[in-house]
């Protein structure tokens, strides 16, 4: 179906900033704490960001079933599944905290997992009912939104992260009230009812996952998003370590992971435009070569400004990254493949984010006998799959022109 009027879709995307602003304030709470948790608790230092790699994990390993199951469903139907299940998995988490259970933590973890594959479904929500000149700008500001979550977020994790006498106890306490507050937005999400009632036979009509990974735009927008995701949390999970270990404060990691978000969502209000107007191949370009300056400057040097600005340019490249390669998804595939085709992108990008944030604790803590030397292992890391993705985009622009 196409939508020509676009007050439906721009009502959602109302909707949908909100949840991203509310909700999505809790995900860099818990990136900030979650790798410092976990390494008070963890028996192997090693392992001190598994709690955000359980949170990753639990995103992968839902989406394959989260997205099929709001294509029969509805999207609403799916978003409140999620917000229920943040607020259970930050109680558990609390309780795991509460106990000194690295083992309960890492459960939590893993139900806030689910949390955060239906947030990664908001962007493709806000496409559902949009005409084809809004989309791209209907993606860009639902993940605007994250402007507001990027100031909250941490400011808010700030006043309740030593509220109790158990550390970051209070973090997920608060947790737990923004996804019950948060899930009530959903109730004025006004989507198609096509959303809810397309037949299975609909569904298999479509091409197979062999098929769809053979489509040039389709693998090289899953390799650009995988890459532009994984390299993203791959820094900003260490980033706490990081930031402590070299002597700074845990309000200066939360503040430079506040800029960060900041910087990830600020160009969100012009990303659209600008795919518009130059073209999608060329603003996910531009976002790999941000992130390789991010690298750049991390390796320059561990004072604060050096922190601020590697993370800041990060932010800067997952944007038009990561909207790009979303973009250059959603107009690759037929109506009929959107759930398939949406959960198997998922399902890849978030197993790639789930390596990295294993691997970032992995390099941070195991890389050297300094933080600097774990923090430069890190940034190192990032060069080969800035070639992957940037190889790949190279080759597809080299592709003969198809029509979509």
């Amino acid at each position: 179906m196409t939508y020509t009027d676009d007050t439906r879709a721009k009502r959602n995307v109302a909707v949908l900033v909100m949840a991203q602003a509310i909700l999505g304030a809790q995900l860099p709470m818990i990136f900030v704490i979650g790798g410092l948790a976990g390494g008070q608790l963890a028996s192997n230092v090693c392992l001190a960001t598994l709690p955000i790699s359980f949170i990753v994990f639990g995103s992968m390993t839902t989406a394959p079933w989260l997205s099929p199951l709001m294509q029969r469903n509805g999207r609403r139907f799916g978003f409140f599944l999620g917000a229920f299940a943040g607020a259970v998995g930050a109680a558990v988490s609390a309780y795991g905290l509460y106990t000194s259970s690295f083992t309960i933590l890492l459960v939590g973890s893993y139900l806030t997992g689910i949390y955060m594959s239906a947030q990664g479904f908001y962007r493709f929500a806000a496409t559902d009912t949009a005409s084809d000149a809004f989309r791209p700008k209907a993606i860009s500001y639902v993940m605007a939104g994250g402007l507001l979550s990027a100031v909250f977020g941490p400011q808010l994790n700030k006043l309740v992260q030593d509220a109790f006498v158990v550390p970051f106890l209070g973090t997920y306490l608060a947790i737990i009230v923004l996804n019950l507050v948060g899930m009530l937005l959903f109730l004025w999400l006004d989507l198609p009812k096509g959303s809810r009632t397309e037949p299975q036979v609909v569904v298999q009509a479509g091409r197979s996952r062999r098929d769809l990974l053979r489509d040039p735009r389709i693998i090289v927008a899953v390799i650009c998003a995988m890459v532009s995701y994984a390299l993203m949390n791959l820094v900003m999970t260490s980033t706490p370590l990081a930031v402590v270990g070299c002597g700074f404060t845990k309000n200066n990691a939360n503040d430079i992971v506040s800029a960060h978000v900041l910087a990830m969502y600020a160009p969100s209000f012009i990303t659209g435009h600008l795919i518009a107007r130059f073209g999608v191949e060329r603003i996910m370009a531009t976002g790999l070569v941000i992130l390789a300056a991010a690298g750049v400057v991390a390796l320059s040097g561990v004072a604060l400004p050096n922190f601020f600005i590697a993370l800041i340019l990060l932010g800067f490249g997952w944007n038009f990254g990561f909207i790009g390669a979303t973009t250059m998804l959603a107009g690759a595939h037929r109506p009929e493949e959107r759930g398939v085709v949406q959960g198997m992108n998922d399902m890849i990008v978030f197993g790639m984010v789930t390596v990295a944030s294993l691997a970032s604790g992995g390099l941070m803590n195991c890389s050297g006998g300094t933080a600097v030397e774990g923090w430069n292992a890190v940034n190192l890391a990032m060069v080969p799959f800035l070639v992957l993705a940037g190889g790949s985009l190279i080759w597809l622009v080299r592709q003969p022109k198809m029509a979509h």
